[in-house]
């Protein structure tokens, strides 16, 4: 048995096939359009009524499962190069037209918003099915480029202990009672008695473990789900996602940037050529959705002329420094056209702020570098301070087109004083991560690595508008359905 995509590349043959599929339409009792999955297109499988029973035929609705037997031909029609000459049908599982009418299995256009209410079924409508094909595409593509750049995997922690990002946003994680927690003497919870002795949390990043694994095995990558308790009901916030985090001990920023523009480069040229019937698709989709919007609200420019703009310009690097010297001076700026005005240096830049400095300052991607110590992590290592005596550390952003920041990421602080210092100073406390400050002691080299949010590249490269439809099932405030 093949697959219909494979079968749609075929030539005629004599010999007998077999596929096994969904169907997508019953026509005139004679046209099957099937589908497996496999691609964005349906088999046509065309049928002679008169060979077959009426009660099989009155079985063919749209969802139904069915086997389908025959000869692979020519096509008479158009739009297929080849359709199955049907011999035999049978029908592996029926689905009732009444029950299909209430779905988004129907025929009918079907709104986002309801289709996130019926997850469960929204990949098999075509523009789920391509969502997730690229998706898939785009997960191997990541794994297919850190292993042939001799990268190991490290399968980091979900639960732990620590809080990577400082942030303090994060999901506990205990067996307690909930009717009965027991309290210490001056009425906390006496995590003692929880599972793990400590209270636990679902992690935020797999970065730091990755760190002492880089430094070991010299180059690794985590890709795995990460979890913020956010209470964001944003259209580009999820309360769990996917992150590819690399960690390459002797690399400095430099080198951290370098690794980055390739791989996105990599990652997305390949999702295009492997994928390419699916994402014309899903823009031609963006095209006619963006219609309905006003011009200042679309897209810059079509889905794929978006991601050949990725792959075909150097990224610009740019210190933050000189991107607020931008900003401030910028048209946008001075007209208060901007949510958020840029007064002074040490703002930290809003998603407006990244799109002006890609789409109409420099017309390219951009990845900004030496960001002011007092917005970033604890982990990211101190710049000696500049002329005006102010502090940076050695952080990147890139910025993409209609998105603005895909990937955050910095050349780690090595030096046991400097980070010890530096946790003291923004009160992470040090019994917690005594092992990632212990490991400063023993051959610290020059390290970097960068995070990228897994579903934030695959709402970049199908050209979606919201998170939501590109995971296949969010989780988000108020909901965890599925």
């Amino acid at each position: 048995m093949k697959r219909i995509d494979a079968l749609l590349k075929s030539d005629p043959s004599l010999h007998e096939t077999t596929v096994k599929g969904w169907v997508r339409s019953f026509r005139n009792d004679r046209f099957i359009a099937l589908n497996d999955g496999s691609c964005l297109a349906n088999l046509q499988c065309v049928i002679e009524p008169e060979n077959f029973d009426r009660e099989l035929l009155d079985q063919i609705n749209i969802a139904a499962a069915v086997e389908v037997t025959g000869t692979l031909v020519e096509s008479a029609g158009s739009g297929q190069k080849v359709e199955l000459q049907t011999t035999k049908v049978k029908v592996l599982a029926p689905a009732d037209p009444e029950d299909v009418k209430k779905t988004v299995l129907s025929p009918k256009r079907h709104n986002l918003e309801t289709l996130r209410e019926q997850a469960h079924l929204r990949v098999r409508t075509n523009t789920f099915g391509a969502v997730m094909r690229v998706r898939a595409a785009l997960s191997f593509a990541v794994h297919r480029y850190f292993q042939e750049k001799g990268f190991y995997q490290a399968h980091t922690p979900i639960l732990t202990g620590s809080d990577a990002e400082g942030a303090g946003e994060m999901f506990r994680v205990s067996t307690l009672d909930p009717k009965n927690i027991p309290l210490t003497e001056d009425g906390k919870v006496d995590y003692k008695k929880d599972f793990f002795g400590k209270e636990s949390n679902l992690t935020v990043s797999g970065q730091l473990e990755a760190e002492t694994y880089a430094i070991g095995l010299g180059q690794v990558y985590t890709f795995g789900p990460t979890f913020r308790a956010e209470n964001s009901n944003t259209s580009r916030h999820l309360a769990e996602f996917w992150m590819i985090e690399p960690e390459v001990a002797f690399n400095d920023l430099n080198d951290n940037m370098d690794l980055a523009e390739e791989f996105i480069k990599d990652v997305i040229e390949y999702t295009m050529k492997n994928c390419a019937e699916d994402i014309e698709f899903l823009e031609n989709r963006l095209t006619q959705e963006e219609k309905s919007k006003p011009e200042a609200d679309r897209s810059p420019m079509p889905l794929r002329e978006k991601l050949e703009f990725v792959l075909k310009n150097n990224f610009k690097r740019v210190s933050y420094t000189e991107a607020i010297e931008i900003l401030k001076s910028s048209k946008p700026n001075k007209k208060k056209k901007f949510q958020y005005l840029i007064e002074e240096w040490g703002a930290d830049l809003q998603s407006e702020h990244e799109r002006f400095l890609v789409e109409k300052h420099f017309k390219c991607p951009v990845i900004l570098f030496d960001y002011p110590a007092k917005i970033k992590a604890f982990y990211m290592r101190l710049n000696e301070k500049d002329k005006d005596g102010r502090e940076t550390v050695r952080a990147m952003d890139i910025l993409f087109p209609g998105i603005g920041e895909i990937v955050g990421g910095s050349q780690r602080e090595e030096r046991y004083d400097v980070l010890k210092q530096k946790m003291e100073t923004m009160g992470i406390p040090e019994e917690e991560l005594w092992w990632y400050l212990e490991m400063r002691k023993f051959g610290s080299v020059t390290h970097s690595g960068f995070g990228l949010g897994f579903e934030r590249l695959v709402l970049f490269v199908t050209g979606m508008t919201n998170i939501r439809d590109v995971i296949p099932y969010p989780r988000t405030p108020g909901s965890a359905a599925f």
